[in-house]
Parts: C-alpha cells; structure tokens; sequence
C-alpha cells in the first residue's frame, strides 16, 4: 500500500520531504507551521523570506535544515470561515496536488502530509479527510511517488483518516 496513515510528529519523519501547512506569509505561526519553523532552525526561516510568500492552493519548496526530512514543502490552505472565489474544497484539493507536483518534480519519493486546514483554518475533519486520502490517493495511482503518509497530531484525526481508508478498500 502506497498510503500509510501515523499518529505523532510530522517533524520527527526521515521521509524526502515533510508537507507544512503554512499561512501566507510562509514565516512561521502555529501548530504544524510552528513546530517545522521551531525545529528546521533559522535557515529556514531566511531561505523562505526569500520566497516571497505563498497564494492559497499553491506549494514551494524548501531545504529541511535540522529536521531529519530532506526537504519542506509548504502549502496554504483556505480559511473555512471566509469566502473565496473558487470553492474551498478544490482550494483545499490543490494544497495536496501542488505538493505532489512539486515531489515528483524534484523527483521525491516519499512524502508526509499533516491534517492541512483542519487546525485554525477550521476545515470540517471529514471534509478534509475524504479530500485529502482520496485526492492522494488518485494522484499516486500514476505517480513516481512510493509513498505517502498522513501524519495525524491528535487521535480524533487519527481516526478519521483510518476510518475513511476503511471505506476507500
């Protein structure tokens, strides 16, 4: 199986690249984005002001410095309490396939994703989940990519996204 769903750090993986669910800015906040910039260390935080920011939807790239991952892909998720003028869902759909994108692009192999906009970004966990394990779950069909994890902090995450698996068999 190519998807393979955890329950702890993202920032602890030794994977090719780690997933950070990022704001705009791409300077550091909290949760996930938080502890990424905590642990990479300062260099990270140079190399991204360099980068000019990051629209919703979309994915960069970055070194991983201290973590033990080889590289950081960021992505900003959209906010679930605004409006936008393309719906949320595929906002959210597009944070996954950027970041895919990008890994094969720079010929990844193995990717961690953390449970993107469901923090402060408030995206209802089912909604999140079925968008994010069948939106990987297409993609990798076709994909160099060998695998991927779902990184989930909290256990209720945890189960979502094992539940939903469940079904997707």
């Amino acid at each position: 199986m190519k998807i393979e769903i955890l329950s702890g750090d993202i920032t602890e993986l030794r994977v090719d690249a780690i997933v950070n669910a990022a704001n705009r800015s791409l300077l550091g906040g909290g949760g996930v984005d938080g502890a990424i910039h905590r642990k990479a260390g300062i260099e990270l935080l140079e190399e991204c002001r360099k980068l000019g920011g990051c629209e919703i939807g979309e994915a960069k790239i970055t070194q991983a410095y201290k973590l033990p991952s080889k590289h950081i892909i960021h992505t900003v998720a959209p906010e679930w309490y605004r409006e936008y003028e393309v719906p949320k869902e595929e906002l959210l759909k597009n944070c996954y396939l950027n970041s895919l994108k990008l890994a094969e692009e720079y010929n990844l192999k193995t990717i961690a994703f953390p449970c993107i906009g469901m923090g402060v970004y408030s995206c209802p966990k089912d909604i999140g989940t079925r968008i994010a394990l069948k939106t990987v779950a297409n993609y990798i069909e076709s994909s160099t990519i060998e695998k991927v994890f779902f990184v989930c902090f909290e256990a209720e995450l945890y189960d979502y996204y094992t539940e939903f698996m469940k079904e997707m068999l």
